[in-house]
């Protein structure tokens, strides 16, 4: 019933993404300005050949991080299926992809954001004396998404029908858990160039393997982590708890997966694998409507794995990124003896991020709601938004709109 709304939110937005961050978004994103902004190369003018010290090439440096902008768009999305009015998506996405993440993930990732030089002897907080790290987005992907997701969810409300634990209910059937998985295998593919990609190097052999290594280790201890610490629960192997698993432990190991081992990693994924059954429980009992998990898996495990680095960190690997020499040294975990100042680093800018995205997210959906488009009419939802918003169902063969007996007298209708 809403499967083409779906699939026509995440391509929309992603072509919407895309005209934004090649309009305004890098720029407010990578450019140099202060702190808070970045004030150069609108519409890509004035870009020089490479970014930056990286020696990539600009353009393909804009195109890899419009797939991490793309993904922070498509996040919140997942949360407030089967009631999103089509019209209400965009403008919402309109807003993210073209202020709320470029802007905020400036602070953490772009060549002067006031959480990059944290640490600094004149920069913000310098008695910490290192900056924040997040080395492919589990803070500014997956934090941000993740709690945009949840600020979407609360001003929605519920789905029609959707009863909770604490009022005698339970969560909705699934569409499809063939596709989910399938879905979820494809993102962990994915995760691949993602994090690995993060080196921005292909000849950094010893780099680049690491990094793809903690996170496929990070992914298997996750499922296994969440299927049996979810079964318990439901004295049954439960396909989406596994699916959940390996990607929050994907999630997880994304900020920290160039400065820890394999150990390190095993580690971080398993309790990321309990953390997103915990954060599932816990939406259920705050009555907030997230259909496959988002809010968990993206903004929870987002900030369990940003504050991992602060325990895990070997001190064997230094920093990386556009950050300062004076907070550029190896990075070293309070488990390996580096004390708290890592950790404090971490949890700092992490809180910053979650708290201001998660603030002006909720500002931003309450002015949506206020035109009427955040959420469709109840005829609607109850039509389905396959049909309601775009005319079509995903597999019409399977829609009966009339069914006639013998007598001709019209029966029920079903599976609309």
């Amino acid at each position: 019933r809403e499967t083409v709304n779906v699939l026509m939110e995440c391509i929309v937005d992603t072509c919407l993404c895309g005209l934004l961050f090649y309009a305004w978004g890098f720029a407010f994103m990578f450019s140099h300005g202060n702190g808070l902004i970045g004030l150069n190369w609108f519409f890509l003018q004035g870009a020089p050949a490479t970014y930056e010290s990286s020696g990539v090439a600009f353009l393909a440096f804009w195109l890899f991080q419009f797939a991490f902008a793309d993904t922070c768009s498509t996040i919140t999305s997942g949360a407030m299926i089967g009631r999103t009015g089509f019209i209400g998506d965009l403008l919402y996405s309109f807003g993210v992809s073209g202020f709320i993440y470029p802007i905020i993930g400036h602070w953490a990732w772009g060549p002067d954001g006031f959480l990059v030089t944290m640490g600094s002897k004149d920069g913000f907080l310098p008695f910490l004396g290192t900056g924040f790290h997040d080395f492919a987005g589990s803070t500014v992907v997956h934090t941000i998404g993740g709690f945009i997701a949840l600020a979407g969810a609360i001003v929605l409300g519920p789905r029609l029908g959707r009863r909770f634990k604490r009022d005698g209910g339970g969560p909705m059937l699934p569409h499809d858990l063939v596709i989910a998985a399938s879905g979820g295998l494809i993102l962990w593919f994915g995760w691949y160039g993602f994090n690995p990609g993060s080196t921005l190097s292909a000849m950094d052999f010893v780099g680049t393997g690491r990094v793809a290594a903690n996170t496929t280790l990070a992914a298997c201890s996750g499922g296994l982590s969440a299927l049996f610490y979810g079964y318990p629960k439901t004295k049954k192997w439960d396909l989406s708890f596994t699916v959940n698993g390996f990607l929050a432990g994907l999630v997880a190991i994304t900020c920290p997966c160039y400065w820890v081992n394999p150990t390190g990693s095993i580690i971080i994924g398993a309790v990321a694998g309990i953390v997103v059954i915990l954060g599932i429980d816990l939406l259920e009992w705050l009555r907030i409507d997230d259909p496959i998990g988002a809010v968990p898996v993206h903004g929870f495990c987002g900030i369990w794995g940003t504050w991992s680095l602060g325990l895990f960190a070997t001190g064997e690997f230094g920093a990386s990124g556009p950050i300062l020499p004076d907070v550029s040294a190896p990075l070293r975990g309070l488990f390996y003896g580096g004390g708290i100042q890592v950790l404090s680093a971490q949890v700092i800018g992490n809180l910053i991020i979650t708290v201001s995205t998660f603030a002006v997210a909720l500002g931003l959906m309450y002015l949506v709601n206020l035109t009427g488009t955040l959420r469709v009419s109840k005829e609607g939802e109850l039509e389905g938004l396959d049909l309601h918003e775009h005319g079509i169902p995903a597999y019409p063969e399977y829609v009966i709109s009339t069914l006639v007996n013998p007598d001709s007298s019209p029966l029920p209708e079903v599976n609309k």
